[in-house]
């Protein structure tokens, strides 16, 4: 198997590229921190103008009809410069859960809504620590009770996509029997909160057995984003070590950097070729999907951490402060790690997905 892109998918990350790194300089993020802003709404607007956001979305909902990987290259683009946008939450979660389980009906209302960026959703699904059980609200009679936390941009979303034991409903965040509290997050550029629901009037996603499938997906698109992190924390690293000098020489000519840095570069490697291979399987919806999207969420997440450690490491004292650049990745790398269940639940996923493996229970949680 080709595990590069087509002509067609570089232009596109270079087209992508292009317009992110002019919009999102790393000031442009300490000024979004700074100013307490959720989001950089004027990027999200223009990524819809530029189809981005509807990249996955059937043309006959005001989408674009691209394949899983056209929109794994945006999201590895979105990671690269850890753009502050609802991108993962209201376009990879809540957008493809409505496409893959909604009504007709629900995906003219809100697929062209959310490919054009007029609106976004949020995709509820934790309930604090531990595995993704959805036992944490009851939907009866339409309407839905209970709490969800931490939920990432749900203070900026019109719509939420919550996860109801084994199934999703969608809920309008703007009406009443709805409580959004912030919380404090580790990732400065992405607000989360808790949502109430106290009898709050939902719809359910009449699609069976989709959860799966959804995360699946969803663990694909992690994988992308973490590997644009990566393959940015390594950049950074290597440019640093380069130009900062050390005894008299560059600190890249010494052994020890340069094998750290060979070290995470290997990492991004075999992550970026198991992103490929999943979007793959994600797209033509093979077999091996489970298997291959577990194994590429866990190749990314080492990869991604790897890279974000080490970059603060060559970085010194310095990558530690405010003013350096490494923290941006630290934490998205942090966050990253566990959304949409963390490395013990794909590990487990990963021995379920062998042969013969069906219906075993396993626990990794430890050698996690």
């Amino acid at each position: 198997m080709d595990f590069d892109l087509s002509d067609e998918q570089k232009m596109l990350a270079d087209q992508a590229r292009g317009l992110l790194a002019e919009r999102t300089p790393f000031d442009r993020l300490r000024t979004l921190i700074d100013s307490g802003a959720e989001w950089d709404e004027p990027l999200w607007r223009e990524l819809g103008q530029m189809g981005f956001l509807g990249a996955n979305i059937p043309q006959e909902f005001g989408g674009l009809g691209m394949s899983e990987l056209d929109l794994g290259v945006i999201g590895q683009e979105l990671g690269r410069v850890n753009a502050a946008v609802p991108f993962f939450s209201s376009i990879v979660l809540a957008a493809d859960a409505i496409r893959l389980a909604g009504t007709t009906a629900q995906k003219v209302e809100w697929l062209p809504r959310l490919a054009s960026g007029e609106a976004i959703a949020c995709f509820a699904s934790a309930e604090g620590p531990g595995p993704l059980l959805g036992q944490g609200v009851v939907l009866a009679e339409g309407k839905l009770a209970g709490t969800k936390h931490p939920v990432a941009d749900a203070g900026i979303a019109t719509l939420a996509v919550v996860q109801v034991g084994d199934g999703l409903a969608l809920v309008r965040l703007d009406q009443p029997g709805v409580t959004r509290t912030r919380l404090d997050s580790f990732d400065q550029l992405r607000a989360h909160y808790r949502i109430d629901f106290a009898d709050a009037v939902a719809e359910p996603l009449p699609g069976s057995g989709v959860l799966a499938r959804l995360l699946d997906r969803a663990a694909v698109q992690a994988a992308f984003e973490a590997v644009g992190g990566s393959e940015a924390c390594l950049a950074m690293g290597r440019d640093y070590a380069m130009g900062r000098q050390m005894f008299g020489r560059p600190l890249a000519g010494y052994q020890a950097i340069k094998h750290k840095l060979a070290d995470v570069a290997v990492a991004i490697e075999l992550a970026k070729s198991n992103a490929y291979f999943a979007g793959w399987a994600a797209e033509c919806a093979a077999d091996d999907l489970p298997g291959a999207a577990a194994a590429a969420r866990l190749t990314a997440i080492k990869a991604f951490e790897m890279a974000a450690r080490e970059n603060l490491q060559v970085h010194g004292g310095i990558g530690y402060t405010f003013e350096a650049n490494c923290h941006f990745y630290y934490r998205r790398e942090r966050m990253l790690a566990v959304i949409v269940g963390n490395r013990g639940y794909w590990a487990d996923r990963l021995l379920n997905a062998q042969p013969g493996a069906q219906g075993q229970a396993h626990s990794t949680e430890k050698a996690a």
